[in-house]
């Protein structure tokens, strides 16, 4: 039977190197190393990007909830390679490689749960492929194909 992880915050920022403003996921549940892991982002007004996306009309940019994917799978890598717990994250940087396929379906708008659906494709070392479906109320507002790349900051 494979292990089925709940991350907290501060479990969430030993794995990987974002912070706030740009942190984008509360947590991760089912967490299960080498396959699939849920963040969840708790979409709130007070965001500093609602100011100007759209003033009247808060709605969270596609391209953050691409980026809350990707964080939810850089704590899927990071975790699966025993990073924050084997070895240290410190120094690592889980950079996209490709976005491919990426469909916006529904608005993303403040006080609403955003779940982050992330399966990997393929992977292993340094370079991983994953799907990621976001959905709010079992919904899809968005999902993509993307890759990313474990690299040494600074090189």
């Amino acid at each position: 039977m494979s292990e089925n992880i709940n991350l907290d915050y501060n479990e969430i920022i030993n794995l990987i190197p974002h912070r706030l403003p740009f942190l984008l996921i509360d947590k991760v549940e089912n967490l299960i190393p080498n396959i699939s892991a849920i963040g969840i982002k708790s979409v709130t007004a007070t965001e500093p990007h609602f100011a100007g996306h759209f003033p009247n009309y808060p709605v969270m940019p596609g391209v953050l909830i691409i980026e809350a994917m990707a964080q939810t799978a850089g704590c899927l890598v990071s975790y699966s390679e025993g990073y924050g717990r084997e070895k240290s994250s410190e120094g690592k940087l889980v950079y996209f490689a490709s976005i491919d396929s990426a469909k916006f379906r529904k608005p993303v708008l403040p006080g609403e749960i955003l779940y982050l659906n992330i399966k990997k494709i393929r992977g292993r070392g340094t370079l991983w492929k994953f799907s990621g479906v976001a959905k709010i109320n079992e919904k899809i507002v968005s999902e993509s194909v993307f890759s990313a790349m474990i690299v040494d900051a600074g090189k």
